[in-house]
């Protein structure tokens, strides 16, 4: 598996993970989920709510119409049910735009201006939408610990169990 269809496969993997995520959340209590743990963005809903805000972030530089924001702790959505309605439709932009790359976009110079650095910085789109998925899975692995101490038990995360991917003999 290279290029477009491994990126196509951590599309799947990131909808399938957001799903199972959120199902959990939602039985988790309204102020266990935002309690401070401590965690980079304190909770289980400010993780959540960050992850969120980074990918509209990068989708609207992907898609050239920016994202603005005040800072990458900036709370979108107060309210859980919303919070992950507007996760699900993120997701299927996420999802628009990846099944409409080619192996040529992915190769090309992408250049975008950095909220953290403040300046601008020039990469394969390829590697950034590598990176996309990445910052993703590192803050669920977060959320996924952050489940765990409060009691809940989030399953299996492993991209190995991703529905689908296995060859059936």
């Amino acid at each position: 598996m290279q290029g477009l269809d491994y990126i196509k496969t951590l599309c799947s993997y990131n909808c399938w993970m957001n799903e199972k995520i959120y199902s959990i959340c939602q039985n988790i209590p309204d102020a266990v989920r935002k309690e401070d743990k401590g965690a980079f963005f304190k909770s289980i809903h400010g993780t959540l709510n960050h992850i969120l805000l980074a990918d509209r972030i990068w989708l609207g530089r992907f898609k050239n119409n920016l994202f603005k924001v005040n800072s990458l702790e900036q709370e979108l959505y107060s309210d859980f049910v919303t919070l992950w309605q507007e996760r699900q439709k993120t997701d299927q932009d996420i999802e628009n735009w990846i099944n409409n790359l080619t192996e040529h976009q992915l190769a090309q110079p992408f250049r975008y201006h950095s909220i953290v650095r403040k300046k601008d910085h020039t990469y394969l789109l390829g590697h950034l939408v590598l990176h996309f998925f990445n910052h993703q899975t590192h803050h669920r692995g977060q959320v996924t610990t952050l489940i765990k101490q409060v009691g809940y038990e989030p399953g299996v995360t492993d991209l190995l169990w991703l529905p689908g991917a296995e060859i059936k003999e």
